[in-house]
């Protein structure tokens, strides 16, 4: 089957010496796997590597076949150039932590529109603004919606939050419940937008401990969970 589709690029890995195996995320068939022969190599061909940095996104025309194989991709174009994405040095890091959590938590081949909306919205928010520091830890949480496991924020007034059950609590009710200054920070994140994001003042180790948190969050909530290597730059950036 030949279709049109949108999608965001995942991840590329190089496979022999001129190939890639591309792993995007398409409007159409969500979570799909390409194998681009020669794309290393090719000067004249339609397809080039540049076009398959983490999080670009483009156009495609592909083939599926919906085998659970590698599928084809037969042209590709940029359907929305980055201004700073890939040149801004803090950017271009925060990038790559984005594109290693998205690439374990999508893991179903079916589409998801509200998803890919959020993450064309979110990713040219990124790519216009300056104030970006605590993007990612609202860019989690909002995320979590889409995948099915945004907290429950009704009781947000409680001092204890349970990782497991995604629930704000009164009392600790099992080993998965915490409490201390990261929850208050983690509150500070419900109910607004990426606009609001200059309004949280944070200190380098506030930023890093509510995002272990988030990220422990997601440990307990993504099956094969795998911990970001980009973890470790993305802490020396922020």
């Amino acid at each position: 089957m030949v279709l049109t589709t949108r999608a965001i690029v995942l991840s590329s890995l190089k496979y022999s010496e001129a190939d890639l195996i591309v792993s995007c995320f398409t409007e159409q068939s969500g979570l799909k796997s390409y194998l681009l022969r020669g794309v290393l190599k090719s000067k004249k061909g339609k397809l080039k590597a540049s076009h398959f940095l983490p999080l670009t996104q483009l156009e495609l025309v592909v083939s599926h076949r919906n085998k659970g194989s590698l599928e084809r991709i037969q042209e590709a174009k940029v359907s929305q150039p980055y201004r700073t994405l890939h040149t801004h040095v803090v950017k271009s890091g925060l990038v790559m932590f984005l594109s290693e959590i998205l690439r374990n938590s999508i893991q179903e081949e079916e589409p998801n529109k509200e998803l890919f909306q959020y993450l064309e919205q979110s990713l040219h928010w990124l790519d216009h603004h300056d104030s970006i520091a605590n993007f990612h830890i609202l860019f989690l949480i909002k995320l979590s919606a889409y995948l099915g496991f945004y907290p429950d924020a009704s009781a947000i007034e409680y001092h204890y939050f349970n990782l497991a059950e995604g629930i704000f609590q009164e009392n600790p009710l099992d080993p998965n419940s915490e409490k201390g200054p990261q929850i208050h920070t983690f509150k500070a994140f419900f109910g607004i937008d990426f606009d609001a994001l200059p309004q949280i003042k944070l200190t380098k180790k506030e930023r890093a401990d509510t995002l272990d948190l988030v990220l422990r969050y997601y440990q307990l909530h993504i099956q094969g969970y795998k911990q970001p290597r980009s973890l470790l730059v993305l802490n020396q950036l922020y």
